[in-house]
Parts: structure tokens; sequence; C-alpha cells
């Protein structure tokens, strides 16, 4: 497995010129890196002006590797092959190193530049990448990446140590300035000269990666002339080491390239909302920085988050009125380390009334709302504190605990609520106290705590009676002033107090199944189901060519084929499928039939792309640019496995496909769009569909595309 390394950009606040003068310091050798015990330049070049540096080194390194390996593999020191391409004109350094010794074996790469800061030109930023590809070795394969990847983390940790040591040594010297390459006088000789000096130069100069130049790293002698024009260091393009530290934290060197690495491939792939950097580490450290564990389970919580509207939910979602007056929750102010504190009297709450007045529907949105409000908050105090605070303590009274908690609806709408906050908000709770437990809390415990994660359950601090008010207790976590009075602190706290529900607030089964059903459907998402011989289908009417048809589904059951057909005139009014076998069970599902079986394909309508085979699992989205007014059909049809040819028994596989699908029933969860052309952001191409294959509605993982014609595929 190839291992790859991206560091974020490195700020030094002084001018490229210094930050080069102190960068030379290092060679040929650097006591600083014990490891670096030599360099030989084996071939240099300059241009006459003065501007084009080039130079190539063969470096020796003393890996710290155990003395058994060393002598199984036959040699003492490691050699490097390393060039430098300084470009004074553009102010910029490329740099390119190679691994020499077991090239055969082991192949590593690295790429580093200098360049001038985009927003103020006295500074100078700083980017590595790296990859390390180990394909055999004497059966030592994952002690030798062990090892390399050890070495490597710890010359990066010292690498910016180091030019700021020879920044000082410099400033002792009384060097505190280097000016700026100028041209020297030029004749119209040597204007030719200094032509073939840059060609000479540039095809001596590294190569640099595409990604490099997508990233800003211009030079005349060192890039195409098209290269764009470097922007480094803000936050929204990319990652800077201050702004991590500031707003992320303490990161490692591998940390931050796990999180650099996640957010470029979220940009690259993911057409909608891109999560904020503090979300997106949330999910790295969930699964202990594993990209392809964290991307996975990120990309279904996106998915989920798009579906249900839930970065809208604070905006366009007010709580009933019960849970205002009854839902004993509330946020009260914050904890010692800044974090905000919310409290929860569950002791005090009806929960058996809350579930028969709402349903479980409406107290998981609220819930959701809460962690939302959660998220928002943590980014006012890591500004008002000056440092990075990424979760909430929540403090949960339990006095008032009984049997009565333990109604069974109630207790599987708890499960459901940790379920679903485990998968969307994870590393988001940072302390949880809980406080008076009473004798009836361990049978509560048992049934919930297999539903939390471990990392969470180690968060949890459970103080039974007054414990709460000894060493060791809410002190240590709280200041004194605002502790709240129901737990004989000083501060008033403004949480409801909860109580019984009415009984007159129940609602009958029927009207809350009515009501789950009206917050199911409340999204821009559609359901539909599809049946062998029954596809779904809408209709949308272009009034003006060249507009642009937007699609967004999710494949939540079977395997489907996907359709856009084209017809002068209006189809008949819909119909929907009327069949017993067909009913619709799935909240919000329907199925519409518009195509008439007399229409003839050719005559009567034109399938205007080639059709789109979608597996269970996937998400889809693209566009379609129409070329002609008229009425446009949106078809997802069955997709029928292929009868097998070569025998007459049917295959394994088939049988295996079937039985997967019941009653020959699939479902999807689809939005559509129609936009004017000049105001569609994304791709012109007809049917660009992107496969992603993270449906939260679907254990699949994988996708594909039998799209026929240009389409664009990311998938896990």
């Amino acid at each position: 497995m190839v291992q790859k390394y991206q560091s974020p950009v490195r700020v030094y606040k002084y001018p490229f010129e210094l930050i080069m003068a102190a960068y030379e310091r290092r060679f040929p050798t650097c006591p600083l890196i014990p490891m670096f015990v030599g360099s030989d330049t084996v071939n240099e070049f300059k241009s006459e002006d003065g501007a084009i540096h080039v130079i190539e080194r063969r470096c020796k390194l003393d890996v710290d590797a155990p003395r058994l390996l060393k002598k199984i593999a036959g040699v003492d020191y490691v050699y490097f092959v390393q060039k430098n391409s300084l470009n004074s004109r553009e102010r910029t350094l490329h740099i390119e190193a190679h691994n020499e010794t077991f090239s055969n074996r082991v192949i590593i790469n690295e790429h580093c530049c200098y360049t001038v800061h985009p927003e103020n030109e006295d500074w100078t930023c700083f980017e590595q990448s790296a990859s390390l590809d180990i394909k055999s070795f004497f059966g030592f394969e994952s002690t030798v990446e062990k090892i390399a990847m050890k070495q490597y983390t710890s010359n990066i940790k010292k690498g910016k140590e180091i030019i700021e040591y020879y920044l000082r040594q410099l400033e002792e010297e009384g060097i505190t300035f280097v000016p700026r390459w100028t041209p020297p006088s030029i004749t119209p000789c040597s204007e030719t000269s200094l032509s073939s000096c840059k060609k000479q130069a540039a095809s001596m100069a590294v190569v640099i990666p595409d990604a490099a130049l997508k990233e800003g790293l211009s030079g005349d002698a060192l890039s195409s002339p098209s290269a764009p024009e470097p922007v480094v260091g803000t936050p929204d393009d990319k990652l800077d080491a201050d702004y991590i530290k500031r707003y992320l934290g303490d990161l490692t060197p591998l940390q931050e390239s796990c999180l650099i690495r996640l957010r470029q491939w979220l940009q690259e792939t993911h057409k909608g909302k891109i999560p904020k950097d503090e979300h997106i580490l949330r999910f790295l450290r969930a699964r202990d920085f594993n990209i392809d564990k964290a991307r996975e389970i990120m990309c279904q919580s996106l998915t989920w988050r798009k579906q249900h509207q839930v970065d809208y939910i604070l905006e366009t979602w007010t709580p009933p009125q019960v849970l205002q007056d009854y839902y004993a929750g509330g946020w009260h102010h914050h904890d010692k380390d800044g974090r905000p504190l919310y409290v929860l009297r569950l002791g005090q709450m009806d929960t058996k009334g809350l579930v028969r007045a709402l349903g479980e529907e409406a107290l998981l949105r609220y819930v959701l709302s809460i962690n939302e409000e959660g998220l928002r908050r943590c980014e006012e105090n890591t500004k008002v504190f000056g440092r990075p605070i990424s979760s909430w303590t929540c403090l949960v009274d339990l006095e008032g605990l009984n049997m009565r908690h333990l109604w069974r609806p109630g207790v599987k709408a708890l499960l459901r609520i940790i379920e679903v906050v485990e998968a969307n908000y994870p590393e988001t709770l940072g302390r949880l106290l809980i406080l008076r437990a009473p004798r009836v809390f361990p049978v509560l415990w048992t049934l919930v705590s297999p539903f939390i994660d471990d990392n969470t359950r180690r968060k949890f601090l459970i103080y039974a009676g007054n414990d709460y008010q000894g060493p060791g207790g809410l002190l240590d976590y709280i200041d004194k002033e605002i502790i709240p009075d129901f737990l004989s602190g000083e501060c008033m706290c403004e949480v409801p107090e909860g109580g019984l529900v009415p009984k007159s607030l129940y609602r009958t089964a029927e009207e809350l199944e009515n009501e789950d059903l009206k917050l199911w459907t409340e999204t821009i998402y559609q359901s539909a189901s599809v049946f062998k011989g029954a596809p779904h289908e809408i209709l949308i009417q272009i009034v003006d060519a060249s507009s642009v048809i937007t699609w967004d589904f999710d494949v939540c059951k079977g395997d489907i084929v996907f359709n856009i057909y084209h017809s002068k005139r209006s189809p008949q009014p819909a119909k929907k499928d009327s069949l017993g076998a067909h009913s619709i069970t799935s909240p919000g599902g329907n199925n519409v039939q518009l195509i008439d079986k007399v229409w003839q394909l050719g005559r009567d309508y034109s399938m205007v792309e080639s059709p789109l085979i979608c597996k269970e699992g996937e998400s889809v989205q693209g566009s379609h640019v129409t070329r002609w007014p008229g009425f446009y059909i949106l078809q997802w049809k069955f997709h029928s496995m292929p009868a097998c040819a070569a025998s007459s028994l049917p295959r394994v596989d088939d049988v295996l496909a079937s039985l997967q699908v019941s009653s020959h029933k699939c479902k999807v969860m689809y939005y559509t769009e129609v936009i004017g052309s000049e105001d569609f952001r994304g791709s012109m191409t007809s049917l660009e569909s992107s496969h992603s294959g993270f449906s939260q509605l679907s254990a699949a993982t994988t996708s594909s595309s039998q799209s026929h014609s240009s389409s664009m595929i990311s998938s896990e």
C-alpha cells in the first residue's frame, strides 16, 4: 500500500531571499539532523543572469534502523538524490528528491516548494508532499514502513526549527536582509544568451507535479506559461500551519496530512456543501485518522444531512410548544475548558409523555437541533477563548429517574437518537457528567451502553448521590459561579423543570404516525418505488432550449436503469400504480407511469441519453443540457439481470441477486431542478453523473458507472 503525506502551508514571516540564505546553510551537512551524514554536488547549473540556479546533490543518510535489518539489507547508509531548482526572478524554489538505494524495492518521492506569500511579499510559504511504496524488502516490509514513517515525521517536525535556527545564526552575524535578484544590463546579444539559458535551465529543472501547479507553483523556467498565479495560506483555499494550530489544535504531521488529503478529496469529488475543517477532523479522530474509514462514515453523514436538510434545521424548524415546556434540557454557560455546557435534567423529564404527545421523529429532530446549536457554540467559543474548542460538555442530572423512564417505546426512541447522533456527530461530546445516579440507573445503562462508541464511553463520569460535591466532583470541571441552583449552586438555571406532560396532549397512534410521516417528507427529496414492469417517471416541461435539468438521487434498494426521454407532446395525466402487489410501504413512496403503452420509441418520444445503470447504495448526481423545448421524462426503471447465453441454467450470482430484490421492488430518493444555463455552475456535459456509493441507506460502498456518455465517478 502506498503511504502518502501532504503538509499544510507553513508560513515564515521572513523574505524569500533571507529564507534561501538560511536554507543553503543546511548543506553539505546539517548537525541538527543526525541522520544527514553529508552530501555531494553531482550537477550544477547557473544562468548567465544569475536568476536560475539548478543544483543536484547525492545525500548520504544514516537511517536509525535495527542493526540486524541493516546487515540483512547489506548496507550501512542510504543514498538519496535531491534536485533543487531556484528561480530568483519568480522567487521560487522547487525541490524534488528520490531514493537511490533499493530503488527497485522501495520507491520514495518527495516534492517541496518555497514560494512568496500571496498577500505579503515579505513572507515565505513552504509546502511538501511525499509518497512511500514498499514493493518488497526481504520479508520486512511492515518494519521498513514503520521505520520510514517514523524517520520522516521526525524530520518534518525539525524542518521549521532548523530554518529558524539558521535565521537566528544569520541575525547573530548581522545579516538581516538579503537583496532581491535584479536583472543585469541586457544587451541584444545577451538577450539571446539569456533565452538559451532559460531553455537549458528548464530542461534541467525538476518536474513539478500537476497538483503543485494547480496550487500556484509557477516559474518561467519551471512551469508552463499558463500556470496559475500562486495562492497560498488562506483557510478557504489551503490550510496553513498557523490556522491549524489556532482553530483546530496541535496535530502531528501525519494527522495534518490526513486532514489535508481528506479535505482535498472532498473538494475534488463532493458536489454538495463541504463540511468545515473542524467537522472533517472529528470524523478522522473517530476512526483514529484512518482516511478510508473516516471518509466512508463522513460520506454517509453528508448524504444523511442533505436528505433531511439538517444544515437548515435551526433556521427552518421551530420546536413544538410541548418540547419548549416539558423538555428539561438547555444550554448553560461553559465549563472550565471553555466548552459549551448542556444541562439535561433527565430524571425530571416525562419521556413517556413526550413520546406519546410528539412521536419519535419530533424528539429526534429536536435533539438534532441541539447538536447543531452545539456546533455553532463551539465555533463561537473558539473565537472567544482564542483556542480550538470542538466539543461540548453535557451534565445529566438523574434525580427522579425511576422505572417510568424505562418504558419500552421511550427506551427505543432513546436508542435511535443515540444511534443517529453517534453516526453524524462524532467526537462532539468532550465530557459527560452523570450526577445523582439512582439504583435504577444500572438497568438503563445496561440497555444503552452497547450503542455508545468506546471512545465516547471513556468520557463518562458517573456520580451517585452527593458524590459530585466531593473531591474530583463537579468543581473540577465547572466554575463554582455557574453551578446550577438545583445542584446547590449559586447560578440560576433557565433550563425548563420538566414535569408530567398532560394526557390531554397525548395523541393517537394514527396521529403520531401521520406526524412522523410529515416530518419524514419535510425534505426536498421525494421517495419512489420501482417495480419490474412498472418504472417510476416524472415530467419536466422545458420552454427555453439550453436549459439545464439537474438531478440527485440515491438508489436505496435494488438496481435501476436511469433514462431521459424527450417528447414534443405531453403524455397523458400521470397514473399511479394500483396493483396490490405493488403497494407502497415506505413513507412518501409512490410509483407514477407517464409513457403510454401505445407510444412508440422513435415516433412518439426519443431517448436523449444512453441508459445509466445504477447499483444499490449508489448516490448519483448529474445534469443534462436540453437541446429542444418540449417535455422531458426522467425514468427510473427496474434493472433485470441479463440471461446467461452459454447455459440454460441460471448463474449463482443471478439467483443471489434476484433473492436480494424482494418482490422485484426497488426504491429511490430523488431531487430534480431546472435552471438556466447561464446560472449553472457545473459542467455542461450531458448526462455528466457522479457516482458516490455512500448512501447511508445501504451498507454498500462500492460504486461503478455504466454510462455510455461522459461521466465523473468518485468511489470509496
